[in-house]
């Protein structure tokens, strides 16, 4: 099941994805659906990616710290070989754009970063409350 943040990040990912497609249309309507269609492909591989994290990060907690630092190394590799893989196909993938691929996969650091940096309201009025001498 999700949790909060995880489905606050997917959704916000989301939005963030519909918003560079409406970009993609207005700036490039010549090369709209390869660039489209990476996106797609980028957006999914790094959901994938974010989800196979959290999964992998709960299971790690829960073994002997040998086993967790192994566990946690194959499944980096699994990622990182599985992004390298993705980039692979959208080069030689005439359908797909590789700058579509590469700017969704990234939509998900955007993501949590926005997610994060607008999440605490309280720590905006301190700042604005504080007074400097």
């Amino acid at each position: 099941m999700l949790s909060g943040t995880k489905k606050k990040i997917i959704i916000g990912t989301s939005i963030i994805a519909l918003m560079v497609l409406v970009v993609f249309f207005i700036g490039f309507r010549s090369d709209f659906k390869s660039l489209s269609l990476g996106l797609l492909l980028g957006v999914l591989i790094g959901l994938l990616n974010f989800m196979d994290l959290a999964n992998t990060m709960e299971r790690a907690v829960l073994k002997n710290p040998g086993k967790a630092q192994s566990y946690a190394i194959k499944k980096y590799f699994f990622r990182y070989v599985t992004t390298g893989v993705v980039l692979y196909i959208a080069v030689i993938t005439p359908h797909l754009n590789i700058i579509g691929t590469v700017i969704g996969m990234m939509l998900i650091k955007l993501s949590v970063l926005v997610t994060h940096l607008f999440n605490d309201k309280r720590f905006y009025k301190e700042i604005i409350k504080r007074k400097e001498v």
